[in-house]
């Protein structure tokens, strides 16, 4: 039996506190760390998509990004390397955005909302265990996108690169960027406050390697939690917080930004579930391994803000539950655009899944 990973849990509790830090700060609730939602608003904050309610550049992910960096270079754990089937993975991040964002969520927020005590999260686990389950299916039969190769120094730094562009361009020319002025993309903590909390949690995800999907993943093939220690440590600390905070609210009506169309919170967290099992890792964990030098995770970060651009250009994401004028409670979810995005995109992951598997020979 293997011992408890203790520094796991306590990154999960860090990462926790810090969730509900940045939510008492100005996020919006059950967000503090959201990285679907996120990189959704710096793709309005670049002017990618034109839904007003939700741009900002969001210091959040660059903290995470240059803190996993930080790290990296100082442990000595930085490896530039690339060229593990890229143009797959762009795709394959983009749908894994649009799955999450039908959900309203990255599985990161999920355990946040569960915490909350939001019921539809529920439904969205069952849904990503579900896809992870597929997609090991598809690794046990042997589905690769081949090895990464070693790269120079900048091909390793892309992401950091760009992402401390983006914060010097948001302290030296803010009004090049679109900011939202209601809805989500105007609810933050303050700009400096967010950016030095995300660069403590992206140090300390680097270092617990946290990763909901291969912590279910490992689950799943090698009947290792040890993984999963750090986000059971991110639920019960954002439980306890809105329990003593007076923030939690049971139930599946009435939930913030949620919905309650099940079918599409348990299909679009498949769809982020298997995309990910695919990928390597969950949308927090493309964002480490970036900051570590990996420019494939890199490619799938991009292909992950072009998606989120997708999904709001084409009304593909979802709608939070809300109340009409009359007083009457109505049910969100997602237009048919989005639920036909789903089922290409589960139909995509399949054709993905296939072509790349390859098939033990069987002995004579």
């Amino acid at each position: 039996m293997k011992k408890i990973n203790w520094f796991v849990i306590a990154a999960g509790v860090a990462v926790g506190l810090a969730a509900l830090t940045l939510t008492a700060l100005g996020n919006p609730a059950n967000m503090g760390f959201c990285i679907a939602c996120f990189e959704r608003d710096i793709a309005g904050a670049v002017g990618l998509h034109s839904a007003a309610k939700v741009q900002y550049l969001r210091p959040e992910i660059i903290g995470l990004v240059l803190g996993a960096f930080l790290m990296a270079a100082a442990s000595k754990e930085f490896r530039a390397k690339t060229g593990s089937a890229p143009a797959t993975r762009f795709v394959l991040g983009a749908f894994v955005m649009i799955g999450a964002l039908a959900f309203l969520g990255c599985p990161l927020r999920m355990v946040l909302r569960l915490g909350g005590g939001d019921f539809n999260a529920v439904v969205g686990l069952i849904g990503f265990v579900a896809g992870i389950g597929i997609g090991v299916a598809f690794l046990k039969r042997g589905f690769t996108l081949k090895r990464a190769y070693p790269a120079g120094m900048v091909e390793g730094s892309v992401l950091p690169i760009v992402m401390t562009g983006l914060l010097i361009l948001g302290l030296a020319a803010p009004s090049l960027l679109r900011a939202s002025e209601e809805g989500p993309g105007s609810k933050h903590a303050p700009a400096l406050i967010a950016l030095a909390i995300a660069v403590v949690v992206g140090a300390l995800a680097q270092k617990a390697r946290l990763c909901m999907v291969g912590g279910i993943r490992d689950v799943m093939l090698f009947r290792d939690g040890t993984l999963l220690y750090g986000y059971a440590a991110i639920f019960a600390t954002v439980l306890i917080g809105n329990l003593i905070l007076g923030s939690f609210h049971p139930g599946f009506q009435s939930q913030p930004i949620a919905h309650s169309s099940q079918l599409w919170n348990f299909l679009g967290m498949v769809l982020a579930g298997w995309g990910s099992v695919l990928l390597g890792g969950c949308p927090l964990r493309q964002l480490i391994l970036a900051g570590e030098g990996n420019g494939d995770c890199a490619v799938t970060v991009f292909g992950m803000i072009v998606g989120a651009a997708f999904a709001h250009n084409f009304a593909l994401a979802g709608n939070p539950d809300s109340v009409d004028q009359a007083g009457a409670y109505v049910v969100g979810g997602i237009a048919s655009t989005g639920k036909a995005a789903v089922v290409i995109g589960l139909a995509v992951l399949l054709a993905v899944s296939l072509i790349n598997s390859r098939k033990e020979e069987v002995k004579a």
